[in-house]
């Protein structure tokens, strides 16, 4: 049955309530029958509504608006000269922010359009009221995940703002025509109302401008979608604005001439006074917001230290052209508020937050506030996709490992321009990217079989930064999909491609969507589809996609808004374009094999993050087992550094006081080194961290690290059971032993004995000794609690005449000179031996800290158990609360066995266990630093640490 469009609304606006009130009260998952038995008590008040409406229809789309939670938002906020302003009444009768909700009514789920509300409601009444008379000047960072949906905050943030009567809003859409044009379209929908189209007397109405008909009340724009629709000299010469006007909307590219003809018209068309002490032409009668999509990339000042030897900032420092010019257009208004974008924030946060010129202002540091957006439980991200070190797969269903043998005479990672990929002398292509596009033709007719054949589906090919061998590749594939294409249509010569087809479908793809259904059970899933059933549609597939080069000098063009009824099929071949902030609609196959030394632009090339509801099943990430490894270790860094984040958000720090970390890491560097000219490489402490061995030599030092183990437990004394510990939760068992007040130079002793991979930068067993050494000098760490922590389905093992389980954990990776695992310890084993009183403050700091965000690996309720970073918090600093009080002289030393018989490394097989450890450090507020570090601080944490260092 067809279903009338407005009864269909109808009948969802009056069931919500329902559905939220039935949800709230039992915690009911959302399910067919529980949404069937809502709709029958509304058709009882009202049947009329369900005489046209396909219930089916209405029970899907109810399921989609309330199946999905949101990670909670956290802030810092610094408050100095800001006015608080934003309450009910100043949010009545706004109008663009109530069509943007109703818009994105049918994109979001009620949950995350409720989270959306509430962030951009905490955004916006961090910035200044725009009303607010005299100069005023704030500035802010949201910190989102790669392809979270941050444009779609930004949308609702400038939606409120314009509502509040900010009058020119200016948004720096990323460095490319075609990101700026995507994100232009977006802001046509989301905002403006109406299509920017070039030489259209009557611009035809798009998103909400479909809702809300008004014309008298649409926003002005001085830019349009085309893809030269930047800010050009025809309209900065006819263009002028006046402050009762409605707000306008500026969309323009991060670059030199776009940003200099921004500040030109500014100075000459818009201000409206001139300073009696510089002489600057200022506009004082507009309230300015300023939106810097991508705010790391582009915006962040490379040039030389901003800041003098006496901490002052220098006046006459030069920065790089496109952050000068940035501060340049905010610095020509009085009143304007700056709000950075970005999902890697590795580069923003080594802003100096002192750096200011006379002409260019104060630098774009996130001084107001730093928002830390939590993701909804849909959203697949680097955490989800590659683990971290608290949640690890033991295989990761969505990624596929190419054989470096498969792919590095075709397309070596140092080769240079002018390139032409061959294999043995012949032009063809890897088998394992001739598998990923078959796995592209499968998700195109599973999705096809779903229903689905009219959305976009897209696949990245990205392993190249020249253009000329992105052609050759565009060559290549085309000649590949064409090959394919033609056996289908003309059925000529298939019968060994069908089979090839069949085969792989049935022995490969098909298991794996099993396994992806099977390993994300939140996100909503497709149907199972047969063989036969993809047989069929495999022609029409065929035909349908188009291989396309996205670059600078290609003539391509992803142009997802004009094929929006029928849906692009498309593999996208590229480099720089496809790097960054570029959307790709539909994503479903990923074949990566360019490489990047830098976390912020590693993480960024990962288009296939994001939302793939009810298609997830069929998306596949082909890449390195190298790369594999390096965003696993990006998902690390970025936790930590949320973690810190969360730690001072709970003791209501500022974005001054906090000095953010970053790991750093044997190859990757955490940005370019322009980029952190304001960093200095500090020697930092390892209070409050937590260390584990991950990567452990397997010559001679693998017995020889045994037997520094077996020393180490002679020296300790007769231990007592490990489930004789201080306070053990009831149903808890425990394999092991435990010992106490182990003095620290037993621990010293075994630390500097003890020799860990080269590989090893985090975990360097001398530096750590020092630092321990150093801390016993203040009486810190002198006392340790050792447990040898064994697994109860583990074999035996024997060490120092105790038997414990070993515990199996595979290896990551072939290698002949070590074995590596992810993760070693359990989440509660750093729990071991608190008290009582110390459990329940550890709880009550880690659901005080928790987000539920699941990007990050978190419950969907608050913890019920202790995480590290809260335990190691309340080890050091106590629960005045709760009574708790600071144990910083006792450390906690965890020991292991690892079962070399089940390690998948045959260079151990036969051998001693492999011994491995764990350290767990309180808080602490000392200064005593340690001389080497592996991080690079940001400007505030350097301020902090210079006096305290030795």
């Amino acid at each position: 049955m067809m279903s009338d469009s407005r009864d269909f609304a109808d009948i969802l606006k009056a069931s919500e309530p329902f559905v939220r009130r039935q949800i709230d009260k039992t915690g009911e998952l959302v399910t067919a029958d529980l949404i069937d038995s809502v709709l029958r008590k509304v058709e009882m008040i009202d049947p009329d509504l369900f005489e046209n409406v396909d219930r089916e229809a209405v029970i899907d789309e109810m399921i989609r608006r309330s199946s999905h939670g949101v990670g909670k938002d956290a802030s810092l906020v610094g408050d100095e000269g800001h006015e608080p302003w934003l309450n009910a009444d100043r949010k009545t009768g706004w109008r663009y922010w109530r069509r943007y909700r109703e818009h994105m009514e049918t994109k979001l789920p009620w949950k995350a359009l409720d989270a959306l509300e509430k962030s951009t409601d905490e955004i916006l009444g961090n910035l200044e009221d725009p009303q607010r008379p005299g100069p005023w000047d704030r500035r802010g960072l949201v910190v989102g995940h790669v392809q979270s949906g941050k444009t779609g905050n930004y949308t609702g943030l400038i939606c409120k703002a314009a509502d509040a009567g900010y009058k020119v809003i200016i948004v720096l859409a990323g460095l490319h025509n075609n990101l700026r044009a995507q994100t232009q379209i977006r802001l046509d929908e989301g905002f403006l109302g109406y299509a920017t189209l070039v030489n259209v007397d009557n611009l035809p109405l798009v998103g909400v401008g479909l809702l809300d008909k008004d014309k008298k009340s649409q926003p002005n724009c001085a830019t349009n979608r085309s893809d030269k629709g930047d800010f050009d000299t025809a309209m900065s010469r006819k263009l002028n604005v006046k402050p009762e006007e409605r707000p306008w909307l500026f969309v323009v590219k991060k670059q030199k001439n776009v940003l200099e003809r921004l500040v030109y018209w500014l100075e000459n068309h818009a201000a409206d006074t001139v300073d009696p002490v510089t002489g600057r032409k200022i506009v004082t009668a507009l309230p300015a917001l300023v939106i810097d999509d991508e705010s790391d990339h582009g915006s962040v000042d490379t040039g030389e230290t901003p800041v003098g030897d006496d901490g002052q900032p220098d006046l006459e420092h030069s920065p790089t052209i496109l952050n000068g010019l940035i501060r340049q257009v905010l610095n020509t208004f009085s009143r304007k508020a700056y709000v950075g974008y970005t999902a890697t924030p590795f580069a923003n946060i080594f802003i100096h937050e002192k750096s200011a010129t006379a002409e260019h202002g104060p630098d774009l540091f996130p001084s107001a506030f730093i928002t830390s957006l939590g993701a909804p439980t849909n959203y697949i991200g680097p955490g989800r996709v590659f683990g971290s070190a608290s949640s690890v797969p033991e295989d990761l269903p969505l990624a596929r490992t190419l054989d470096d043998a498969d792919y590095l005479e075709w397309m070596p990672p140092t080769h240079k321009n002018g390139w032409r990929p061959r294999i043995g002398g012949e032009r063809r292509l890897p088998d394992g990217l001739q598998e990923a596009i078959r796995s592209f033709v499968f998700a195109c007719a599973v999705r096809k079989v779903r229903g689905q054949g009219d959305k976009h589906s897209s696949m990245l090919i990205h392993v190249s930064r020249f253009t000329s061998v992105q052609g050759e590749i565009v060559a290549q594939v085309e000649d590949f999909v064409r090959h394919m294409t033609r056996r289908y249509e003309r059925n000529v010569d298939l019968s060994e491609l069908d089979a090839l087809m069949h085969s792989d479908f049935e022995g490969r793809f098909h298991p794996e969507m099993v396994r992806v259904r099977d390993a994300f059970p939140d996100v909503p899933q497709g149907e199972d589809v047969s063989w036969p059933e993809v047989r069929a549609v495999l022609p029409s597939v065929l035909q349908d996609i188009d291989v396309r080069e996205i670059n600078g000098s290609a003539k391509d063009a992803l142009d997802y808004a004009e094929n929006e009824k029928q849906g692009l099929k498309v593999i996208a071949i590229g480099g720089d374009k496809l790097a960054r902030g570029l959307t790709l609609e539909g994503l479903c196959t990923s074949y990566f094999l360019r490489t990047t030394k830098m976390y912020d632009t590693l993480m960024q090339m990962g288009r296939w993050f994001g939302y793939r509801d009810k298609y997830l099943d069929v998306c596949r990430l082909y890449t390195s087992r190298e790369m594999i490894q390096w965003f696993g270790h990006i998902a690390d860094a970025a936790e930590e550094l949320r973690q810190e984040f969360d730690n001072m958000v709970a003791v209501k720090g500022t974005p001054k006081d906090f000095g953010l970390r970053v790991k750093s890491h044997s190859v990757l560097t955490v940005t370019s080194k322009a980029k952190m000219r304001s960093a200095k490489p500090v020697h930092l402490t390892y209070s409050g961290d937590l260390l584990q061995t991950v990567a452990f030599p397997i010559d001679g030092r693998h017995e020889q690290n045994f037997a520094a183990g077996e020393a180490l437990i002679g020296t300790m004394g007769v231990p007592v059971p490990l489930q004789d510990q201080r306070y053990v939760p009831e149903g808890q068992s425990w394999n092991g032993w435990l010992w106490r007040n182990v003095p620290a130079m037993a621990v010293v002793e075994f630390l500097r004995t003890y020799q860990t991979h080269p590989t090893s930068f985090r975990v360097v067993p001398q530096m750590i000794a020092d630092f321990i050494a150093a801390m016993n000098l203040d009486q810190e760490l002198t006392q340790w609690t050792v447990a040898l922590v064994g697994a109860d389905a583990g074999d035996p093992g024997i060490v120092g005449g105790l038997t414990v389980g070993m515990l199996r954990r595979n290896a990551t990776g072939d290698h002949a000179d070590r074995y590596s695992i992810k993760t070693l310890i359990s989440p509660r084993d750093e729990a071991i031996d608190l008290t009582r009183a110390q459990r329940e403050a550890a709880i009550e700091r880690s659901r005080e800290t928790w987000r539920g965000d699941a990007e990050r690996n978190e419950s969907k309720g608050p913890p019920d158990d202790p995480r590290g970073p809260a335990i190691r918090h309340i080890r050091g600093f106590g629960h005045e609360g709760l009574g708790v009080a600071a144990d910083r002289v006792r450390g906690l030393l965890l020991l292991y066995l690892l079962d070399p018989g089940k390690a998948g490394a045959s260079a151990l097989e036969g051998r001693a266990p492999v011994f491995a450890w764990s350290l767990s450090f309180p808080g602490s507020p000392s200064k005593r630093r340690i001389r080497d570090a592996d991080y690079m601080a940001n400007s505030v944490l350097w301020g902090e640490l210079s006096n305290g260092l030795e």
